[in-house]
């Protein structure tokens, strides 16, 4: 019998703390599906998802962060159309200019009472329980 399992991601949610509102970076996506994206993407046969974290976020922004936290864990089976993926999310900080690579194909910085409506994924949920949490001391729900 073949098992089917969820594949495991991770997104970066990276605060640039040399910025007085401490703003957050989002990628444009190249490749479907479109829009703007936290940071992230698949971890690696053999490699930890921290250091997937940090890869990744290097990878697409150009910039070294620093793993802050684990924010929390989604995997609603349609979060991904692409296929049923599980996604670690960090909270990292990062100082400097960020420069789009690998799948992004722009970034922006956005304060997170600005952020755009064409959010890939379940990244407005996972960017609203991220505000309630840092603003409000409120953790994402189970």
């Amino acid at each position: 019998m073949a098992y089917r399992n969820p594949t495991p991601t991770v997104d970066i949610i990276i605060e640039l703390v040399d910025r007085p509102s401490r703003p957050i970076i989002l990628i444009e996506r190249k490749n479907p599906p479109l829009g703007w994206a936290l940071p992230g993407g698949f971890v690696d046969y053999g490699e930890s998802v921290e250091t997937a974290a940090i890869r990744e976020a290097q990878e697409e922004t150009g910039l070294e962060v620093e793993l802050v936290k684990q924010f929390h864990v989604y995997s609603d089976p349609n979060r991904d159309p692409r296929q049923h993926t599980l996604s670690v999310v960090f909270v990292a900080t990062a100082t400097g200019e960020p420069q789009a690579g690998d799948d992004a194909q722009h970034f922006q910085i956005f304060d997170l009472w600005q952020l755009p409506q064409n959010l890939c994924f379940d990244h407005d949920r996972i960017l609203r329980d991220y505000r309630r949490d840092r603003d409000y001391g409120i953790p994402p729900q189970l």
